[in-house]
């Protein structure tokens, strides 16, 4: 079910609000970025994100190709989401970090479905061979 939730960073200088189906799937990846940070994401459309407050805050991280950039609070270092273009996707997105969701219910995140991509291998329909420790 669709739901706005409101979310944000650890020291709360960055606040934004999304609408989420969390049924609709949740995704990890064995690239190194998201292994290193334990990444665990929900894709939307860019309409479906607002950022409230706490722009100057945000620092950009992109590495590889540069089709992503990697937002994080440069206060408390929290990765929060990220925007980019990517076809296989659906084009433009926003990538929000799951736990970085205030009101999520854990119920609602036990049962989300989680897809996993094996972008270490930039193979991004498949799963990598291994995924639990992701």
């Amino acid at each position: 079910m669709l739901k706005t939730y409101r979310g944000s960073c650890h020291c709360g200088a960055v606040k934004y609000e999304a609408d989420i189906d969390l049924a609709r799937g949740t995704n990890k990846c064995n690239c190194s970025l998201c292994t290193k940070s334990r990444n665990w994401n929900v894709i939307l459309k860019p309409a479906e994100f607002r950022l409230l407050s706490g722009e100057q805050a945000l620092t950009d991280y992109q590495f590889g190709r540069g089709v992503a950039h990697h937002f994080f609070c440069t206060h408390c270092g929290v990765r929060i989401f990220g925007r980019g273009y990517v076809a296989e996707v659906g084009g433009h997105y926003v990538s929000v970090q799951v736990m970085t969701l205030d009101d999520s219910d854990p119920v609602d995140l036990v049962t989300a479905p989680v897809r996993f991509a094996d972008g270490r291998n930039d193979n991004w329909s498949a799963p990598p061979a291994e995924c639990r420790h992701l």
